[in-house]
């Protein structure tokens, strides 16, 4: 019986079908930021951005210890990368494609960022009394964007 009602169905249908499965499972893999969202992650970015053209510690602006000009230690150069890759990369990606693997991808990077943000700007406190430079406002103003990027994305891809 089951074989002849499949008989019966127009070719049309069964192409339809198959579309309308494959919109929906393009549905269910996007995101939809409110446009309040979106700004706040757009401004986070600029400031991150800004972050970087400010000093991080002493005379070294940020974009100088991501190139490697001025070296005031390895974990605010990681830091550099990782804010940079999660908090500017990937989250123009997820801005641009609306892709909610991207936007987890980014509330985990910029989470991982955070953390690496927070020891760089302990290693430069340690480096205080031994006759080093402590971090400079550019390091303290990049850790707020990734945390402001990590606790957005959250807050979005969670939503979906």
């Amino acid at each position: 019986m089951a074989d002849r009602a499949d008989r019966d169905v127009p070719t049309e249908l069964v192409a339809l079908e198959k579309e309308l499965a494959g919109v929906t499972r393009q549905v269910e893999r996007r995101i939809d930021p409110s446009p309040q969202a979106a700004l706040v992650v757009s401004l986070a970015m600029f400031a991150l951005l800004g972050g970087l053209l400010l000093p991080w510690s002493g005379p070294a602006l940020g974009w100088e210890v991501l190139a490697g000009v001025q070296s005031i230690g390895p974990l605010p150069r990681l830091f550099t990368f990782t804010s940079l890759g999660f908090g500017l990369v990937v989250s123009a990606f997820a801005l641009g494609t609306r892709w909610w693997c991207l936007a987890w991808l980014g509330a985990w990077g910029c989470g991982f960022s955070v953390v690496h943000g927070v020891w760089a700007i302990w290693s430069r406190q340690t480096g205080v009394p031994t006759g080093g430079t402590g971090p400079g406002i550019g390091m303290i103003l990049t850790v707020l964007a990734v945390l402001t990027l990590a606790v957005s994305w959250v807050r979005i891809a969670l939503r979906r």
